[in-house]
């Protein structure tokens, strides 16, 4: 039976996000090139998603080059619908060519998918937001007596977050029940 899964946040191609730090100093993504980078969340994706499986990606998958771009989207298992993120800027029919649809956001299961967060006020109308873009943050809340917490109305699905393999909608679906 096909499953669906869930990632963002790819960044494939984008050298410059191995230089990126987490708000401790430390590297974002601690890889030795970009080429083992990309090499690397491929593995991660193929063997994770199986090629009847549909794969919502939240958003930077990756830019600057869509010809290395699409020789890797063409490598990726599963059916793939792209919600566009702040990086994904080339023309749409280029993006067509590897995804089923391209959408700026997308109700699944009375979840809200999109790249950015959606703001605190609009999210009571779904489950919870399943975002990117925040990359190794959470969005949190001040609780009275405990302080900051991360906030349960938003996931991140950016790739930091996730081990860099694509998550199984099912997880998230069951925790929310």
């Amino acid at each position: 039976m096909a499953k669906t899964f869930l990632i963002s946040d790819t960044h494939f191609g984008h050298a410059n996000i191995l230089t990126f730090k987490r708000n401790d100093g430390s590297l974002l993504r601690n890889f030795p090139s970009i080429q083992y980078h990309d090499e690397y969340l491929i593995d991660r994706w193929n063997q994770t998603v199986s090629p009847n499986d549909k794969v919502y990606h939240l958003g930077d998958i990756g830019f600057k080059n869509f010809t290395a771009l699409s020789m890797i989207l063409s490598r990726l298992n599963g059916t793939k619908i792209l919600i566009k993120g702040n990086h994904d800027n080339f023309k749409l029919s280029q993006y067509q060519q590897h995804f089923k649809d391209v959408r700026a956001s997308h109700q699944l299961d009375k979840f809200i998918l999109t790249h950015i967060p959606i703001h605190p006020d609009s999210v009571g109308r779904w489950k919870a937001n399943i975002h990117g873009h925040l990359h190794a943050n959470n969005i949190q809340e001040k609780i009275p007596g405990l302080g900051l917490q991360d906030d349960s109305r938003y996931i991140n699905v950016s790739v930091e977050q996730i081990g860099y393999t694509p998550i199984d909608f099912e997880k998230i679906r069951s925790f929310y029940k």
